[in-house]
């Protein structure tokens, strides 16, 4: 009789390891078994990895991430909303084409490009749906618009003995992330806290580690699921107030009495938006017309299209998250 299967051990790399998201995926390839091979301009202090430093968009550089390498899940991007949009379309267009093609070059089997819901989201609800088509033309924010069309060009490389998938996690979090939770406490401490409307509009977030086993199920996967688009969250939407008020408490940081209508508050970041572009274009604005959106729409999605094509769910989930935040941000 034969006994259980052994997974073979895999050669991976993972592009943007430096960050939360990044970290909790190398570090979830490494828990179990695999070799990592990371790439990004700094060394990313994780233990037990092999690092290449250099530049996406060096195709040298490539060369030697890919080579020997089993599978690639690309996480590196320029995020935010500061800059021109060449300064997102060289790192995010043009760096993921490259990737993919010095990827194809090394007989890499399997590619799982990291994208986002913004790449579908054109400023109205979204409410049970699941991965819609990324629609460049429409989306708001050079960041949004730059992930679509990488997210295009990543699926059209979908060949075979090249399976290419698209996971689109959101609004991923934890300890250690300096975009959700590190803007929400930043901003609650310095005063400049508040509410678009009055904080009811459903969204779903993603714990940082249930985000990272999502996506290192999408590598596993990748046979079955490539050529599509999937959205990943913990499947938990949660009012707007309340995740912010969950944030703040983690942090022991005073929760905001402050309500912005919406149409005040999206004019308000049209303005700053044109302003900080102008007088201050290195510096963030603290709010956006995008963000103003966000903060006023619903928008979470259906997973069980997710959970079923990737035989995956999330096991820590929110109020788990949250405990694990609280002891990060108090121990």
């Amino acid at each position: 009789m034969n006994g259980p299967s052994v997974r073979p051990r895999r050669r991976v790399l993972v592009t943007g390891a430096s960050g939360s998201y990044g970290r909790a995926v190398t570090h979830a390839l490494l828990a179990r078994g695999d070799q990592v091979v990371t790439l990004q301009r700094r060394p990313s202090g994780i233990a037990s990895v092999t690092e290449v430093l250099g530049d996406i968009t060096d195709p040298a550089t490539l060369a030697r991430a890919v080579d020997g390498c089993d599978g690639v899940i690309h996480l590196a991007a320029r995020v935010g909303i500061v800059g021109s949009e060449a300064d997102f379309l060289v790192p995010n267009v043009t760096g993921t084409r490259l990737l993919l093609e010095a990827a194809r070059a090394a007989a890499v089997p399997c590619v799982v490009f990291v994208s986002s819901p913004s790449v579908a989201h054109a400023g109205t609800a979204l409410v049970g749906v699941g991965a819609t088509p990324a629609t460049p033309e429409q989306v708001r924010g050079h960041y949004a618009r730059t992930k679509a069309l990488a997210e295009r060009d990543a699926l059209a490389a979908d060949a075979d003995g090249f399976a290419v998938v698209a996971i689109r996690p959101h609004l991923v979090w934890g300890p250690g992330d300096t975009q959700l939770i590190g803007r929400i406490i930043a901003r609650a401490r310095s005063g400049r806290l508040a509410l678009v409307d009055d904080g009811a509009a459903l969204i779903d977030t993603t714990y940082r580690d249930d985000a990272a086993t999502a996506t290192v199920a999408a590598l596993d996967r990748a046979e079955v699921a490539h050529g599509r688009a999937l959205v990943v969250s913990g499947g938990e939407p949660r009012p707007v107030a309340e995740i912010v008020a969950r944030v703040c408490a983690a942090a022991g940081v005073p929760m905001t009495r402050r309500h912005v209508p919406f149409r005040l508050a999206h004019t308000a970041g049209r303005v700053l938006e044109a302003g900080f572009a102008r007088l201050a274009p290195e510096a963030e604005p603290p709010l956006t017309a995008f963000l103003a959106e966000q903060l006023a729409t619903a928008h979470w999605f259906a997973q069980a299209e997710t959970r079923d094509v990737l035989d995956w769910a999330p096991h820590v989930g929110i109020d788990e998250g949250f405990r694990r935040l609280e002891a990060a941000l108090r121990g």
